[in-house]
């Protein structure tokens, strides 16, 4: 593996045992240490995740993706030879040829942390559905407003990080809250930040499974009720 021992992807997964499989077989062309993290899934993920050569980390019970992503976050930063960290979703929407532009900033040391952004560049989603577009919108407001970031696009699961940066973040909210948590803590911290274009794909399957009106209504509220905490 060589020189790709410093970068970990980490994966929350939960329920994914359609498409984790080609989300992994995407993610081996790539090179570096891969860690799944399955967040309590009742079907047969870690089955599926045990046919690659990655990784794999078990929830006893499903505590969210918030808990998932410190779950492999704080187990890549075990390995001293780790100097970047990815974060990566398990449902296909996203594109491993994205991972490099997210990390080209870290390496060259004028950013610690990268998040990317759908909104930068206008073929940056495909098939994005009404109801995630109002909540991402939404979503964007509230943590613009919270973190006093500027950013376009505040909830991509696609985001990277140096060690020093990754060792400064500290998820408490397990659900979707951790993503204005994740924020507000770069603030807080004041790390050095960037966005980068990335392309999402939303299929009919990442849709089916959870980009309902309200799912979208329920990740607000969890965002605001998290705010509050």
């Amino acid at each position: 593996m060589g020189d790709k021992e410093d970068v970990w992807i980490v994966v929350p997964a939960y329920k994914e045992e359609a498409v984790i499989g080609l989300v992994l077989q995407n993610l081996m062309q790539t090179g570096y240490r891969v860690v799944v993290v399955d967040d309590g899934s009742n079907d047969n993920t870690a089955k599926e995740v045990l046919k690659y050569p990655v990784t794999l980390l078990r929830h006893c019970y499903n505590l969210g993706q918030g808990a998932a992503l410190q779950t492999g976050i704080s187990y890549a930063l075990t390995f001293s030879t780790t100097k970047y960290i990815v974060t990566f979703d398990s449902d296909g929407q996203h594109q491993v040829q994205d991972i490099e532009k997210l990390l080209n900033p870290l390496r060259s040391g004028t950013h610690e942390v990268t998040l990317g952004s759908r909104f930068l560049e206008k073929n940056g989603t495909i098939n994005l559905p009404l109801s995630k577009r109002i909540m991402l919108h939404l979503a964007l407001a509230f943590s613009r407003f919270s973190t006093h970031l500027k950013l376009t696009d505040t909830h991509n699961g696609l985001r990277a990080f140096t060690t020093r940066a990754a060792s400064k973040i500290s998820i408490k909210q397990n659900r979707m809250a951790h993503a204005s948590e994740i924020l507000s803590q770069i603030s807080d911290h004041k790390l050095k930040y960037c966005e980068i274009p990335v392309t999402i794909i939303y299929t009919d399957y990442s849709k089916a499974k959870g980009q309902s009106l309200l799912n979208s209504i329920n990740i607000i509220w969890d965002l605001v009720r998290g705010n509050l905490k």
